[in-house]
């Protein structure tokens, strides 16, 4: 068999060669999309308009990133299905290949494009492009909408690695999480280094004190409808219940916080402060329950971290200094939501209801608490998890460079630090 890079590059140039083919090809595509049909407030970014003097940012950003086919298959794929089952094939099919191709072109396995390999914001425009033409496809037959939204969960969950977190056997096991790009009102520029960590850390496999560790890594919408839907319990879950023959022995999950710390979290928070998400959604509340998945009751106020936090921080990495934050606010014992706030680095006290946790009450918060919770109820206090915060990212002052060597150093300087960071708490595990 031809290596995975070698592979990996012909169907890419394949994929591309049958796609650009012919005008009917193209014709018959665009036939069974009706872009009259709803979309997402994220999805509507696609078609943010250019800057003066600027191209328009995702779609340059795809085809610097060498995805240009990939929307393109999706669109022709789905045109040629002829049932809801065919079509959930397809969409399985299609949002595994982009998610292998991301990996490899990140990790440098293969070479597409122009832009720099530790890009992130390639996959997360390429997958949204396919998201916005599943929720437009108009066949010829019936969709229901929950055919549809099942069909949405199909491609989002193989795009995003949900469906390929196999381990093998006679290894430590550590699972972690990064997110999407977020806050894209206002800079529509933006990637995020979680995410792009979670590229260069899918499938890392190391050795280190006689052990064989490997690593795999998902990548989490930015939108708390996606929490509500269980898409953080059906990563973690198949890996931390007890009989699981892929049973995890480390989790963490991963987020982009402050500028310039590495901040291990102490404490995970049961209230979601509601800041609006990619969809321009949120309101305020305690973490909701999730489907498909057992559930404490009463479900814990604060959760606290079991990484090895301590080897992280001696692990000596750089170039950004790496801490447990210790913070936590709380509202006093029935006092929540009116009541006064305390912020303190002591600790929950008895009968405190949560506020936030250390990295606050967004979905950063929300993946360590909603991950941890489930752990603690499937009884797996055997594996550790927890929460790593790492730096934000600046961006170029020129608005319409969506990429400069100060930005893709600092970033790349970012992503290496966590992959260390992770390697550390996996020699721990």
């Amino acid at each position: 068999m031809r290596p995975l890079a070698a592979r990996l590059a012909a169907v890419v140039t394949l994929g591309a060669a049958a796609l650009l083919g012919t005008p009917q090809a193209a014709g018959a595509a665009s036939r069974c999309v009706d872009s009259s049909l709803p979309v997402t407030y994220e999805e509507s970014r696609i078609e943010t308009p250019a800057l003066p003097g600027g191209t328009r940012v995702p779609y340059e950003l795809v085809e610097q990133g060498g995805f240009t086919a990939y929307p393109r298959a999706l669109r022709q794929a789905l045109c040629h299905a002829r049932s809801v089952s065919a079509a959930e094939r397809v969409l399985q099919r299609q949002g595994a290949q982009l998610w292998r191709t991301a990996v490899a072109r990140a990790q440098g396995r293969i070479q597409m494009g122009t832009i720099e390999r530790y890009d992130d914001r390639p996959l997360y425009w390429t997958r949204l492009l396919g998201t916005r033409d599943i929720r437009q496809w108009a066949p010829r037959f019936a969709v229901t909408g929950a055919e549809r939204a099942g069909l949405l969960k199909a491609y989002e969950y193989a795009a995003r690695g949900i469906t390929s977190t196999g381990f093998g056997r006679g290894v430590t096991k550590v699972l972690v999480s990064g997110f999407d790009p977020y806050q894209l009102n206002n800079e529509i520029r933006r990637s995020n280094p979680s995410g792009a960590s979670a590229l260069q850390l899918d499938g890392l496999t190391y050795r280190s004190g006689g052990r064989t560790v490997r690593v795999q890594a998902v990548v989490f919408p930015v939108t708390w409808s996606g929490f509500d839907a269980g898409v953080v319990e059906d990563a973690f879950g198949p890996h931390l219940t007890r009989h699981a023959r892929e049973r995890a022995d480390l989790i963490m999950t991963i987020s982009q916080g402050n500028r310039g710390v590495m901040n291990i979290e102490q404490w995970a928070g049961a209230w979601r402060g509601g800041s609006p998400d990619n969809n321009n959604e949120g309101a305020a509340g305690q973490v909701p329950p999730a489907p498909r998945w057992p559930q404490p009751s009463p479900a814990p106020e604060f959760i606290e971290t079991t990484l090895p936090y301590q080897a992280m921080i001696d692990a000596g990495t750089g170039p950004w200094p790496v801490a447990l934050n210790r913070q936590i606010c709380e509202w006093a014992a029935g006092t929540r939501p009116t009541g006064p706030v305390t912020c303190t680095a002591n600790g929950p006290s008895a009968g405190g209801q949560a506020q936030s946790g250390g990295g606050g009450n967004y979905l950063s918060n929300e993946s360590m608490y909603r991950s941890n919770r489930l752990r603690l109820e499937l009884g797996a206090t055997d594996i550790a998890g927890g929460h790593l915060h790492i730096s934000a990212l600046v961006y170029p002052v020129d608005p319409l460079v969506l990429i400069d060597d100060a930005f893709a150093a600092d970033r790349a300087a970012t992503i290496e630090q966590t992959v260390a960071l992770v390697k550390a708490a996996g020699t721990a595990a």
